[in-house]
């Protein structure tokens, strides 16, 4: 069993900056895939960003490429997203999830574990 708990989320103007955490209890964290999806209002949720377990390996949405970045701490059990050059169509609902496999995965439905999500807020 993984709990996951998102933080750093909050209002921001175009072209600014945040970085999300995502806290993860449970022994079993580092068998996991992180990764972070997002979700505005109407619309489905999206993958963003995904980390391998090792944090060897990542892979980023095309929206988000080159703007944000997924990184993973074991020894602190937290994976982060900085988001650099916000806009407001950054903005959404952002959640980490867990995946109880070694590579990424982009479909939601795939994720074993998820948070209660952030909301993000770009103003332009």
């Amino acid at each position: 069993q993984v709990q996951l708990v998102e933080s750093g989320g909050g209002l921001v103007q175009t072209g600014g900056s945040l970085r999300l955490s995502c806290v993860a209890s449970g022994r079993t964290w580092t068998s996991y895939s992180m990764g972070w999806f997002r979700q505005a209002p109407g619309e489905e949720r999206e993958f963003v960003a995904g980390i391998t377990w090792s944090g060897g390996s990542t892979y980023y949405a095309d929206s988000v490429k080159g703007r944000f970045t997924i990184s993973r701490d074991n020894a602190k059990n937290t994976a982060y997203l900085q988001m650099n050059s916000l806009s407001p169509e950054d903005t959404a609902v952002y959640y980490c999830a867990g995946h109880r496999a070694a590579g990424i995965a982009t479909m939601a439905r795939y994720y074993d574990y998820w948070g209660q999500g952030t909301q993000v807020t770009v103003s332009s």
